[in-house]
Parts: structure tokens; sequence; C-alpha cells
């Protein structure tokens, strides 16, 4: 099922612009019209640039997000492919409810959590899942 707000990113943004050098690489980047989340925050780091900073040139651009690192959108056939954890470790979920911002919890800390226990960031969001917590405030702005 499609996005009724699929596409407009750019309207977020009203009056900013992209310097040539980011829109060259954000648009060399893309696979099949999308950029993925580690594309992403690799573009960030090779241009010296915030993770929003890169999300706003991405929106600009009107280019569209896939395959986040958290699983929690653009994956074909299925948007989602993230699936609760069987179990969730004592200490883990203490540092997520630790992280909890308004009862949910941020991308950053999922990224900061998951290197913090040497886990892939998808186990951070399974755990989550499973703890039916709530991840909000995408570093790249797609949430």
């Amino acid at each position: 099922m499609a996005r009724k707000d699929k596409g407009h990113f750019a309207s977020k943004h009203p009056g900013a612009s992209v310097k040539k050098e980011v829109a060259e690489l954000l648009k060399k980047a893309r696979t099949d019209g999308a950029l993925t989340c580690p594309l992403a925050f690799q573009a960030a780091s090779e241009l010296n640039l915030t993770p929003a900073e890169i999300g706003q040139a991405i929106d600009l651009l009107e280019i569209p997000l896939s395959k986040c690192q958290l699983g929690l959108f653009g994956y074909t056939p299925v948007s989602r492919i993230i699936q609760p954890a069987e179990s969730v470790p004592e200490d883990l979920e203490a540092a997520i409810r630790k992280a909890l911002s308004d009862g949910r919890l941020p991308c950053a800390d999922v990224f900061r959590i998951a290197k913090e226990f040497k886990l892939a960031k998808i186990r951070v969001s399974s755990a989550c899942e499973k703890l039916k917590i709530k991840i909000s405030s995408c570093q790249l702005g797609a949430f």
C-alpha cells in the first residue's frame, strides 16, 4: 500500500537549498531511485555533515529513503522487516528504558546502545518491539 504522503519531501524545508557536491554524491549513491539508510549515514560522514543535514538534502532532492537500519521501513515487498526478539537480556532492557524520551527510544540512542552492547542495530530495535517500545526521531528525519 502506497503512503498518502509519498514524495513532496522538500516541502518540509521551505527556502532551503542543497550544495552541488552534496547533491552529486547523493544522486550517485542512489539504487533504484532510492538511497539506503546506511549509504545516507556514509554520505554524512564523507561530507562531514550531520545525519539531519543529509536527511534535509535527501528531502530537498526528493530522494526516497530505503532499508532503514532498524528495519522500520523501506523494504520490499513489505515495508517493515522488524520482528520482536524472542527475549531481551535484563541489561539491554535497562539501557533501553534508561534512554526513553516520552516513552519512546530515539533513533540515535538505538545506534548508541547497539554500539555499547556490540549488537547490530536491528537487534536493539527487535528488543524494542518485544518490549512494545516505539522508536522515534529518525536521525535522517524520515519519522
